[in-house]
C-alpha cells in the first residue's frame, strides 16, 4: 500500500481535518519527513499517457534532480504540482494534509510552492531592488506595492535575498540591463521573496556561461535544507555538480532513482537517456 494512503487510512484524515478550511488556515505538516507525496498519478493528452501511474516522494529540505529524454513527463509533472494540469487519476499532497488537487494555481503558490520557468520573467524596466519588492508576499497590485513605505523588516529581507542571489552590487541597476544568468538569479530571488517551502526550477542554466553555471550551482545547493527543490535539467555536467539524488523519468514513469553515481551505471538509463 502506498505510503500516504496507508497513513491516511490509519489516521482517518477525512474525520480529523475539514476540507472547507480557507487556504490561509492550511498548515504544512512534514512531521513524517517528506514534503511532497505524489501517488498513482496519470495524465493523458488525446489518449496518450504523458504520466503513467507515477509515484514520487520528496523529503523536506532535499534538492532532487529530475532528468529524462524529451517527452518523459518532466514538465507535466511540474504542471501537476503547481495546478496547471489536473491529473486523470492519483493523488498529490503537500505535506501530510494539503491536497494539491483541491487547490487552484494561485492557492498552491500561496501555500508555499514556487516555480521558475526556463526563460526568466522579470520586470525589465524596473530596478533589481524594485523587482524583489514587487515579488514580496502580500499585496501584488503594482502601484500600491511601489508606493508603499517598506518596513525595516521588509528592507532587511530584500537585502538578505540580494545577498543570497549575489546581486547586492546591482540592486539599483535596471533588470533589463542584467546578463542572462543574472536575470535567472533575480527571478530565483523573486521566488524567495515569497518564502516558498518548495521551489520547482526548470532548466536554469540554459544559455549560461560556465562561470554563471558554477555560481548557479552554488546558489541552488545553498538553498537546500532551508527550502526543498525539484530541478529539471538536461545539462548532465551541471546535474553531476549538484545532485545527491536523481530521478529518471521515461514514458511517464520513474525508470530509476538514487545517487548520481548509481544512476550513471544503470544500463536502462544509459540506453534511454545518457547514451544519447
Amino acid at each position: 500500500m502506498k505510503v500516504l494512503t496507508q497513513f491516511r487510512k490509519s489516521m482517518r484524515r477525512d474525520r480529523q481535518f475539514g476540507f472547507m478550511r480557507s487556504v490561509e488556515d492550511l498548515e504544512l505538516d512534514i512531521s513524517h519527513g517528506a514534503i511532497l507525496y505524489l501517488e498513482n498519478l496519470c495524465v493523458s493528452f488525446d489518449g496518450f499517457k504523458v504520466i503513467d501511474n507515477l509515484d514520487f516522494y520528496l523529503d523536506a529540505g532535499e534538492l532532487r534532480c529530475v532528468i529524462g529524454p524529451n517527452g518523459a513527463g518532466k514538465t507535466t509533472l511540474m504542471d501537476v504540482i503547481t495546478g496547471r494540469t489536473r491529473p486523470d487519476c492519483g493523488s498529490a499532497y503537500f505535506g501530510m494534509e494539503i491536497d494539491l488537487l483541491r487547490l487552484s494555481e494561485s492557492e498552491i503558490a500561496q501555500v508555499g510552492i514556487g516555480r521558475k520557468f526556463q526563460q526568466p520573467t522579470v520586470f525589465e524596466h524596473h530596478r533589481v531592488y524594485e523587482n524583489l519588492e514587487l515579488a514580496m508576499a502580500g499585496n501584488k497590485r503594482v502601484f500600491p506595492t511601489l508606493f508603499a513605505r517598506l518596513s525595516g523588516e521588509q528592507r532587511d529581507r530584500i537585502d538578505e535575498v540580494l545577498g543570497i542571489v549575489g546581486l547586492e552590487a546591482l540592486a539599483y541597476r535596471t533588470a533589463g540591463a542584467l546578463s542572462h544568468g543574472q536575470k535567472q538569479w533575480l527571478e530565483i530571488g523573486m521566488l524567495l521573496m515569497q518564502d516558498p517551502h518548495l521551489l520547482l526550477v526548470d532548466e536554469p542554466v540554459t544559455g549560461m556561461t560556465h562561470q554563471e553555471m558554477d555560481r548557479t550551482a552554488e546558489l541552488l545547493t545553498s538553498l537546500a535544507g532551508r527550502h526543498s527543490l525539484i530541478l529539471v535539467e538536461h545539462d548532465m555536467d551541471f546535474v553531476r555538480s549538484i545532485a545527491e539524488r536523481v530521478t529518471v523519468l521515461h514514458q511517464g514513469r520513474v525508470l530509476a532513482e538514487g545517487p548520481m553515481d548509481k544512476i550513471q551505471q544503470d544500463p536502462r538509463v544509459v540506453e534511454v537517456y545518457l547514451g544519447e
